[in-house]
């Protein structure tokens, strides 16, 4: 894939019912000041290949999208935005290179992207030290907000877009003891700091309800045998699964399931919606259930004209992440605006925007009013903001009915 991505791809690829559908829906256009300058780089990293690449390929044509529209629209301060695209593998240490290359050697003014909790905790010192914002759009570690607070840093430059996973536990915990009535759980999570921290957001969340998991089993990477850790969790008398990892070691939980002839339900993190778990699980899939951003369905305008964009650019209609493909595309409208309304290319300026982002904000997950404030960097800070997805004939559906209205209300 190309090193850098700006106008010229980006335009072939974007449908005139996307400017229409969500320019209709901006509070005023961004400003354009001056003409020509050199193009605004924003540095975008993600795992583009390996494992966890189903979320940062998505993500990755999110961003691109809407950068497309925007340079459709004039750029910002009349200047074409210019993405400066690393694959960090979900390697924390290729993760953490890749930022300093980003910040010291590409010239980036902000960066959008990180898929895996890991490289986020790696990574973003770099922009941190460097004051240059960084938006989250994908890992949702509950820490990664959190690494840079006063009193030993006076300013916070990581901001976030998807669902931190304190909330996604809140979700799942309520899915499974409040709406199924479920009270013995099983924890099934992997050996990243992903699958680490949130076993231990569930567990707390769980001790919320006066609840404790029956078991907590922790399983590597590429793991390919669940049989001997499902036989223990039956043996504890578990009535669900509740999971945090990602789509293909969820697979082989829901695989495992079937060939033990165990039927209970699996509910985990939003990495239940990966095409990889869908994909290898099969019917085994069916039923799974899992917080959702974004489900891929057109309820409304923007998300219509969201998803014809998505089919233009990429040649089909199926997202392998949702969730990841909105979220970069809604980080990637924010960090315009701020840089629009900070009228200059200093990260200090375009933090601080960020933080008092005055114009509403069109996205796919929502529409922006004011998201962010200098103490709050979570764009998510309430269940009711999150739906539930099942996985139904091979796709992830809205698994309540409620769920779907509200989106279509938003």
């Amino acid at each position: 894939m190309p090193r850098s991505f700006s106008r010229r791809r980006v335009l072939a690829a974007l449908p005139a019912a996307l400017a229409c559908a969500l320019g209709a829906g901006a509070a005023r256009p961004l400003r354009a000041l001056g003409a020509g300058g050199e193009p605004i780089r924003i540095g975008v990293s993600g795992p583009f290949t390996g494992g966890s690449s189903p979320m940062g390929i998505s993500m990755r044509e999110g961003i691109r999208i809407a950068a497309g529209l925007i340079n459709a629209r004039g750029g910002v301060l009349g200047r074409e935005l210019e993405l400066v695209e690393r694959d960090d593998q979900a390697d924390n240490k290729r993760g953490a290179r890749i930022a300093e290359e980003l910040v010291h050697k590409e010239g980036i003014v902000a960066a959008l992207g990180i898929v895996n909790t890991g490289v986020a905790l790696a990574s973003q010192r770099h922009y941190q030290l460097a004051r240059i914002p960084m938006i989250t759009a994908v890992a949702t570690g509950s820490l990664v907000t959190r690494q840079f607070l006063p009193p030993e840093f006076a300013d916070n430059y990581i901001f976030r877009v998807s669902a931190n996973d304190s909330l996604q536990a809140q979700v799942i915990v309520d899915e499974a003891v409040t709406r199924r009535g479920l009270q013995r759980l099983a924890i099934f999570h992997d050996a990243t700091n992903y699958g680490v921290l949130g076993s231990e957001d569930l567990t707390t969340a769980l001790h919320q309800r006066g609840l404790a998991a029956v078991i907590i089993e922790r399983f590597q990477l590429r793991e390919t045998d669940m049989g001997p850790a499902l036989r223990r969790a039956r043996q504890a008398g578990a009535e669900a699964v509740l999971t945090y990892g990602i789509g293909p070691e969820l697979a082989q939980i829901a695989n495992d399931l079937a060939r033990l002839n165990w039927r209970v339900p699996i509910i985990g993190s939003w990495t239940l919606a990966m095409s990889s778990f869908i994909d290898r699980a099969g019917p085994n899939a069916e039923g799974a259930r899992m917080p959702q951003t974004f489900i891929q369905e057109a309820t409304n305008p923007a998300r219509g004209a969201f998803l014809a964009a998505w089919q233009q650019a990429t040649g089909v209609a199926r997202i392998p992440v949702p969730p990841a493909a909105a979220q970069g595309y809604d980080s990637m409208l924010l960090l315009a605006q701020a840089i629009s309304q900070a009228n200059s290319l200093e990260g200090r300026h375009i933090r601080e925007a960020l933080e008092d982002l005055r114009t509403p904000v069109q996205g796919v997950i929502m529409t922006y009013l004011r998201p962010y404030a200098r103490d709050q960097h979570e764009t998510l800070t309430h269940p009711q903001q999150i739906h539930m997805g099942e996985v139904r004939d091979g796709r992830v559906v809205f698994a309540y009915a409620q769920d779907r209205q509200r989106a279509m209300q938003s």
